[in-house]
């Protein structure tokens, strides 16, 4: 009989253990990744829903554009209407990790931050061209947001 018992209180362990462990498996392959922000920030511009991309921004980022009125029309501004873009497309690249990165010198030291290489293909009155840009993405408040490089 106490065999029998011991069976059972360890089949239930095993298959607590194992619910546990895919539980955890599942939450993080659901988890947004560094990479993940990026693709959401550009797919946001393809759009050209430019209030989004800003709400994406690092505080640090907020602070090279304080105003989301002014960011959203220069935004649009600069790649509707001086370049007269029609439409774009944006591949993203590898990523790699950085223990320590700064926005540029002087700035906050930010731990742990991706480097994730993007390149966006414009097709425009002057003709298809493309820009290739490091976007930087750190975790704040428990989420990943987009830093730009001033490090010139």
């Amino acid at each position: 009989m106490k065999v029998k018992r011991r069976h059972k209180q360890l089949l239930l362990f095993l298959v607590i253990s194992i619910a546990i462990i895919l539980f955890i498996r599942v939450f993080l392959l659901f988890e947004n990744g560094p990479e993940d922000v990026v693709e959401e920030f550009y797919g946001y511009e393809a759009e050209g829903e430019f209030g989004q991309l800003w709400d994406l921004f690092h505080s640090g980022m907020k602070e090279k554009f304080p105003n989301k009125a002014d960011y959203i029309q220069n935004r649009a501004h600069v790649f509707m209407q001086h370049m007269e873009v029609e439409t774009f497309g944006f591949e993203i690249g590898d990523s790699q990790k950085h223990k320590t990165w700064k926005v540029k010198d002087g700035s906050e030291t930010l731990k742990n931050v991706y480097e994730v290489s993007v390149t966006q293909t414009f097709n425009s009155r002057f003709g298809k061209f493309s820009i290739q840009q490091s976007c930087f993405v750190a975790k704040e408040k428990g989420e990943w947001k987009i830093l730009w490089d001033y490090n010139y």
